[in-house]
């Protein structure tokens, strides 16, 4: 059985950074596995450590640097990568959830994986949609927050994280999109001989044309239209004095506000 992972790198801000245009100036930036996707890496690779994956292979879609950041997946046991970019990608600024279930489904025809894992959302765009779009469009069955994953033959046994503290038991027929949740397993590190392999594992990289797409395939809905840094707002206040006073202004404030009894 063949595994796909999807994955992603995020960028994370500094403390202090400048905004330059619709983006943050790079030099405040730094790049780095998305967090959910770490935990569907880990999944497929104790999938294969367990037997049941013969390959793991790793799709992404970004820019040459985004090697580095694909380079830890397979550090960490992932086979081959597959990366999705070129120039008409690049013009089409931020792709909406539509585009980029299209890539990937470009992707998955070519693959033939029978399982695909996602992680459930991005910690940049945070739209938590793009593994439940991609196995609409290629038919799959799928399931999403999943925090326990099991397989016996052809079906995937799951448990999925729902709002409330409910958790559901269920079962999914391959081949599907599992969308996976943070806690299903602990992301191991990568070795120092992972790292070393990884050098020599393959990244593939594919363009649209590649994929059998033009550049309508990345039309989106979405455009940057602003970036600005939220304004710090706090309503809070702070008694000072000793703690008669004090606890006589609190309680002056609690009553104003409809709490506790008169």
């Amino acid at each position: 059985m063949k595994v796909l992972v999807t994955v992603k790198e995020v960028a994370e801000a500094a403390d202090d950074f400048e905004i330059d245009g619709l983006d943050i100036a790079s030099e405040y930036l730094e790049y780095d596995l998305n967090e959910w996707d770490e935990y569907a890496v880990e999944a497929a690779v104790q999938l294969q450590e367990a037997g049941h994956a013969d390959e793991v292979v790793s799709v992404t879609i970004g820019p040459e640097r985004t090697e580095e950041t694909v380079r830890m997946a397979l550090a960490k046991g992932v086979d081959r990568a597959v990366r999705v970019w070129d120039d008409d990608i690049a013009a089409a600024g931020l792709l909406d959830v539509d585009a980029k279930a299209r890539l990937l489904e470009a992707v998955v025809a070519e693959e033939e994986p029978e399982l695909v894992l996602t992680g459930v959302q991005a910690n940049d765009d945070g739209f938590g949609a793009t593994g439940v779009s991609l196995a609409e469009r290629i038919g799959f069955e799928w399931a999403a927050v999943v925090n326990d994953l099991e397989l016996e033959g052809d079906v995937a046994k799951v448990h999925r994280e729902l709002e409330g503290g409910v958790e559901e038991h269920t079962e999914v027929d391959l081949p599907a999109v599992l969308t996976i949740q943070t806690g299903i397993n602990e992301p191991r590190y990568a070795s120092l001989r992972g790292i070393r392999q990884a050098q020599s594992k393959e990244i593939a990289p594919k363009t649209l044309a590649d994929l059998g797409l033009d550049a309508s395939a990345v039309e989106s809905s979405f455009s940057m239209t602003a970036m600005y840094e939220p304004e710090t707002e706090s309503d809070a206040t702070i008694f000072e004095g000793d703690a008669e006073t004090t606890a006589a202004e609190l309680a002056t404030v609690l009553r104003e506000k409809g709490v506790g009894a008169e």
